[in-house]
C-alpha cells in the first residue's frame, strides 16, 4: 500500500458518509434502492483503481497527475451523490465518466509502456462494457423522468457489472498480498464510516440513552471487524496467493471485488440506521432503519459466508445461523425500544465473536501462528 493509494481511497470516504446522509435525510425504500444503485457505481469505480494500482505504477510522474485529476473528478461525484437521481444528475453522471475514463487511460499507458500485453489485453476486452455503463449514467442525467431514470441507471450498473464475468479476467496479472491487503483497508473505512455516524448522530447534549446506544454500536462494529480480520483476511490472503495464475485473477475478481460489495453495502446500512437509533432513542424506528439495522448486519454476514465459501469452499453454519437470528430480529427493532433492538443485534455479533474464538481456538491459532499453513489445516473445521 502506497501512500497515493490511501490518499486516494480517502475520497470514497466522503462517498460512503454521503450515501449514508442521503438514506438519513429521507428513509424510504426508494431512497435506499437508489443508495444502494449510487454505491454499487461507486464501489465499482473504487474497484477499478485497485486492480489498476496494484500493477501499474501511480506513482510514476503522469499517473500521479492523472491520480489526483481522477480525485478532484471523484469529488464532485461525491459532492453530487445526494441529488444525482434530481438536479444533479448530469453533474454526477459527467464527472463520474471522467473517473473511468482516467483510470481506463492511466491503465492502457501503464500497461504499455512496460510493455505488459497481457493487463493490456486484459483490460481492452473489458473497456467497450466499461465506458458504455459510465456512458449511460450520464444519459441518465439528461432524462426528466424519473422512472426512465431509474431504469437506465440499473442498466448501466448491469452492464458495467456484468462485463468482468461475460469477457473474462484470466488475463490480469496481480500481487495478492497488495490486493487483499487494499480491499480489507476499504473495509476499515467502511467501518470507520460507521464510527462516524455515531457521531453524527449523537447529539451534543447526551443523555444516558445516546451514551448507551454510542457503546452498543462500538461494540457491534468492532465485532464486524473482528468477522473480517481475525482469521477470514488472513487465509483470503493465502489462497489467493496460492492459486495457480489462470485461476488467480478470476478468483480475485469473485471473492473481492464482487463479494465484498455485500459487506460493504451492509456496513453502509447498518451505519446508517445507527444513525437514526442516535437521533431518537427513545422511540421505536422507522421500518426502512429497523429493516437496515438488522438486515444490513445480515448482508454483512451473507457477505462474509459468501466470501469463503469462494475463497477455500466452505461454509460457515454458525454465521449463517447469526444471519437468520438478525433477520429474525428485525419485527423487534421496528416496534421495541431502539436501544433493545441494538442491543439484541449487538449481543448476536458479540457471542458469534465469542463462539468462533473460543470453539474454534486450536484452528485460529494455526491460522493466526502459520498462515502458510492455513488452508489444508482449516478447511472444513471451522
Amino acid at each position: 500500500m502506497t501512500p497515493l493509494e490511501l490518499f486516494f481511497d480517502l475520497v470514497f470516504v466522503l462517498s460512503f458518509t454521503q450515501v449514508t446522509a442521503m438514506l438519513a435525510a429521507d428513509p424510504s425504500w426508494e431512497t435506499v434502492g437508489q443508495g444502494m444503485l449510487i454505491l454499487a457505481a461507486v464501489w465499482w469505480a473504487w474497484c477499478a483503481f485497485a486492480w489498476l494500482t496494484n500493477t501499474v505504477d501511480p506513482n510514476e510522474n503522469l499517473n500521479r497527475i492523472a491520480v489526483f485529476t481522477a480525485m478532484a473528478a471523484m469529488l464532485i461525484v461525491s459532492l453530487s451523490l445526494p441529488e444525482a437521481f434530481e438536479e444533479l444528475g448530469l453533474l454526477f453522471g459527467v464527472s463520474y465518466f471522467v473517473v473511468r475514463a482516467i483510470h481506463l487511460l492511466i491503465y492502457v499507458r501503464g500497461s504499455r509502456a512496460e510493455a505488459d500485453n497481457d493487463n493490456l489485453g486484459a483490460i481492452m476486452r473489458l473497456a467497450p462494457g466499461m465506458m458504455v455503463g459510465s456512458a449511460l449514467l450520464v444519459v441518465a442525467g439528461l432524462v426528466d423522468e424519473g422512472g426512465a431514470r431509474t431504469s437506465i441507471w440499473i442498466i448501466a450498473v448491469l452492464i458495467d457489472w456484468l462485463t468482468p464475468l461475460l469477457f473474462g479476467t484470466e488475463g490480469f496479472k496481480l500481487h495478492p498480498a497488495h490486493f487483499a491487503e487494499r480491499y480489507g483497508l476499504i473495509i476499515i473505512i467502511a467501518l470507520g464510516e460507521s464510527l462516524v455516524a455515531i457521531g453524527a448522530g449523537a447529539g451534543f447534549d447526551l443523555n444516558s440513552g445516546e451514551v448507551a446506544a454510542a457503546l452498543l454500536g462500538i461494540a457491534a462494529v468492532g465485532a464486524l471487524w473482528w468477522a473480517h480480520f481475525d482469521v477470514v483476511a488472513i487465509v483470503a490472503e493465502r489462497r489467493l496467493t496460492e492459486a495457480p495464475p489462470g485461476e488467480q485473477a478470476p478468483l480475485a475478481r469473485d471473492s473481492y471485488t464482487y463479494l465484498h460489495f455485500p459487506m460493504i453495502a451492509g456496513i453502509v446500512l447498518f451505519a446508517f440506521a445507527l444513525k437514526k437509533t442516535l437521533e431518537h432513542v427513545e422511540e421505536p424506528l422507522a421500518i426502512v432503519p429497523a429493516v437496515a439495522l438488522c438486515g444490513g448486519v445480515a448482508l454483512y454476514l451473507l457477505g462474509q459466508i459468501a466470501f469463503r465459501l469462494r475463497t477455500v469452499g466452505t461454509l460457515n453454519r454458525q454465521r449463517l445461523i447469526a444471519t437468520a437470528v438478525c433477520l429474525a430480529l428485525i419485527p423487534l427493532a421496528h416496534e421495541a425500544d431502539p436501544l433493545v433492538a441494538l442491543g439484541a443485534v449487538t449481543a448476536t455479533l458479540v457471542l458469534l465473536t465469542a463462539y468462533e474464538a473460543i470453539a474454534l481456538r486450536e484452528a485460529r491459532e494455526r491460522v493466526r501462528a502459520n498462515p502458510s499453513a492455513a488452508l489444508a489445516e482449516v478447511r472444513g473445521r471451522s
